[in-house]
């Protein structure tokens, strides 16, 4: 259910594409030498154009962020509860952008892709991407954008990592961040999870080596449990105990192999319907490109040395009971940056907040983010809502100062 009436959408919208013909060489040693960005925007870029805020999605999300499109005012943007006039992310005040990753499947070059080199869909061909792959994508999008810096970037899980990324490949160009349910990098147990799962697809006869495109199939049971399992760990045990329980469908056994419990009837559905519209080798890249991130890798694991060059404002949103990743974690060892950080810098201090017992999902219903932008803890005595600094030092950091932002 939205926090906002219907009147304050921002209602139709309409996606773009970019092409870039400049290669672009990824963190593996590949080169992609040409690709398109599908991306949409809301609210109007500023003459200055410093009023630009990118949202990046998670997994399984799309550039679609917010609105309605014409042709099917069902699909509703999967933030749009966020999004829009007078909502947290005001589009009278900001311009908003979302963008579906490189190696996606809803419109941006990815593995459904056709491959210049053969005629064919990319498939398994297509390189494996990074998070900073998807960061350096970004900032050609932004440079073609006319936007210079980001008054923030926000994500949640997946979208999280990419906006810590950004404050540390391009921290000049970072004022704020906004990092939801995510983590600096996944714990064994988290690379374990991500590792069934695309063993279900591998192992799926419908896979073809990732080139079922020529053979007219689609790995649908691989990616069905692959999602199956997702969702499992996208609940909390207390969560799960709370909304199924142990109840059955038909309120009796039936002594058989089909759905009998409801959280069984859940998982299944969403399996299906997941399925049904994803991409099993954007699956793979996605679970791989999270993996694969850890800013601190090169810093013998240290948190505080990793985000030094990190100039920006954070804000960190954990939950407690979040084991994928575990962003409660994150959100101890953030504070510990926290405290390093405020030692040696005059601007925006990183605060973390909401250590909530909801679920991870709460997030993108929108209540943690709307609580937080609005909190005391996250405005400063002029009320900026992205600095936790008084009006002088919000002017200093930020470029502007109080409700002029």
């Amino acid at each position: 259910m939205s926090l906002y009436s219907d009147h304050q959408t921002i209602g139709l919208v309409e996606a773009q594409r970019l092409h870039f013909g400049e290669p672009l060489r990824l963190r593996s040693g590949a080169v992609m030498p040409a690709y398109d960005l599908v991306y949409e925007t809301y609210g109007r870029l500023n003459a200055a154009k410093s009023n630009a805020i990118l949202v990046c999605h998670a997994l399984s999300g799309t550039h679609h962020v917010a609105g309605r499109y014409r042709d099917n005012e069902k699909n509703v943007g999967w933030w749009d509860n966020i999004i829009g006039p007078g909502k947290p992310l005001d589009t009278e005040r900001f311009f908003v952008v979302g963008v579906n990753n490189l190696g996606g499947c809803h419109g941006s070059t990815g593995p459904s892709s056709t491959n210049p080199a053969s005629g064919k869909p990319w498939g398994a061909d297509f390189p494996v991407v990074t998070v900073e792959d998807w960061v350096h994508a970004q900032a050609r999008l932004a440079d073609r954008l006319g936007i210079d810096s980001w008054a923030a970037i926000v994500g949640g899980s997946l979208g999280g990592m990419q906006a810590l990324q950004w404050t540390l490949l391009y921290p000049q160009r970072v004022r704020h961040a906004l990092v939801i349910a995510a983590a600096p990098k996944l714990t064994a147990q988290n690379i374990a999870f991500n590792d069934v799962a695309r063993q279900a697809i591998l192992t799926d006869p419908e896979f073809h080596g990732g080139h079922f495109y020529d053979h007219g199939v689609r790995p649908v049971r691989g990616l069905r449990l692959a999602r199956m399992l997702g969702h499992i760990t996208y609940l909390g045990d207390d969560q799960m105990a709370e909304k199924f329980g142990r109840v059955l469908r038909a309120g009796s056994f039936q002594y058989g192999y089909d759905v009998e419990f409801e959280i069984e009837s859940y998982l299944r559905y969403q399996g299906d319907k997941f399925a049904s519209y994803f991409d099993a080798n954007t699956y793979l890249l996605m679970t791989k490109a999270l993996d694969y991130f850890d800013p601190a890798h090169h810093c013998n694991g240290d948190l505080v040395a990793a985000l030094a060059p990190a100039t920006a404002g954070f804000l960190v949103v954990s939950f407690t009971t979040d084991w994928r990743p575990s962003s409660a974690t994150w959100a101890r060892r953030a504070r510990y940056a926290a405290s390093a950080w405020r030692s040696t810098r005059t601007t925006c201090s990183p605060r973390c907040a909401m250590a909530s017992t909801s679920s991870r999902w709460t997030w993108k219903r929108g209540w943690p983010v709307s609580a937080t932008l609005r909190s005391p803890m996250w405005s400063c005595r002029s009320r900026c809502r992205w600095c936790t600094t008084p009006s002088r030092s919000c002017a200093r950091c930020c470029g502007w100062a109080g409700r002029r932002w």
